[in-house]
């Protein structure tokens, strides 16, 4: 027997705000705002794939789809970079927090995007941790770029669907009527009015301060162009607290107490681990290098 009232089945929940109470934002002009984001998807064998799209805010236009088995931080720089160069440089880009777009949450450092961004004074923005909304023009972009790959023979190498990606760029761009721009196109739209540009402070590159701790190994952890680096120190002060002066490849390490300069070096990008170059033994010479 159905309840008389189903209403009184469920718990009030007055938090939650009504879909007519969200408001719509729109960027004003092509270029003021990018989002960037990554979706999955399959080859013909089940192989994972990963797939960066860029999609401009106000225009729909997307200036970039690149297909990879995984995105890293140079793919995004990369095609950030070919991207502003067909496109020009947005005022700001939207993304959310993953490793490959922000390290900030990541003790304080800065990813590849975020030092080329900031170089060219491009505002970035990341959204709020499980609040896909905020890139909702992006995931909704998504979802029309998987609707077109599963109208195509499946993608058996990521070349092949590369090759299906540059393709649906073109059609979603220049031929496809887009409903939220009244039926015309992105490139029309993005045509259209004047274009927005970086207005931002340039950051220098790669220069930061950084508080860590030195851990058991005798070692602390640096981030560069996305990639971990560690920078070998000494056991003998292990747990102890350092003050670190980073200017692109050029490193110094100081106690944070006395300020004394405990290494320096030029890091290697090469290499994962930034040997101290000492030889082995217990004169107080070989336990730091200056």
């Amino acid at each position: 027997m159905a309840h008389p009232n189903p209403a009184r089945l469920c718990g009030a929940q007055p938090h939650k705000r009504p879909r007519s109470a969200w408001k719509r934002f729109t960027a004003a002009q092509p270029n003021e705002l990018w989002q960037a984001d990554v979706t999955h998807w399959q080859l013909a064998d089940n192989t994972p794939a990963e797939i960066l799209n860029l999609l401009d805010d106000h225009s729909r236009v997307a200036p970039a789809s690149l297909a990879r088995p995984t995105i890293t931080g140079p793919d995004v720089t990369d095609t950030f970079t070919s991207a502003f160069a067909r496109w020009g440089t947005p005022a700001a880009v939207l993304n959310d927090n993953g490793a490959i777009f922000t390290a900030t949450p990541r003790r304080g450092e800065r990813s590849a995007l975020q030092v080329l961004l900031g170089t060219l004074g491009v505002k970035h923005l990341t959204s709020r941790p499980y609040h896909p909304q905020t890139c909702g023009k992006i995931e909704r972009f998504h979802q029309t770029l998987k609707k077109y790959l599963r109208a195509q023979p499946p993608a058996a190498t990521i070349d092949q669907l590369q090759h299906q990606l540059d393709e649906f760029l073109v059609y979603y761009n220049t031929i496809r009527p887009h409903r939220a721009l009244s039926r015309h196109t992105p490139i029309q739209a993005f045509n259209a009015r004047p274009k927005a540009f970086p207005s931002g402070y340039q950051i220098p590159p790669h220069f930061r301060v950084r508080h860590d701790r030195i851990d058991a190994a005798g070692v602390i952890t640096i981030r560069y162009n996305s990639r971990l680096h560690h920078i070998g120190l000494s056991k003998h002060l292990r747990g102890s607290r350092v003050i670190v002066l980073i200017n692109d490849l050029d490193i110094r390490v100081l106690d944070q107490h006395t300020g004394t300069l405990i290494r320096k070096l030029t890091l290697d990008p090469t290499r994962d681990y930034q040997p101290r170059g000492v030889k082995c033994g217990n004169s107080p010479e070989n336990r730091l290098e200056v």
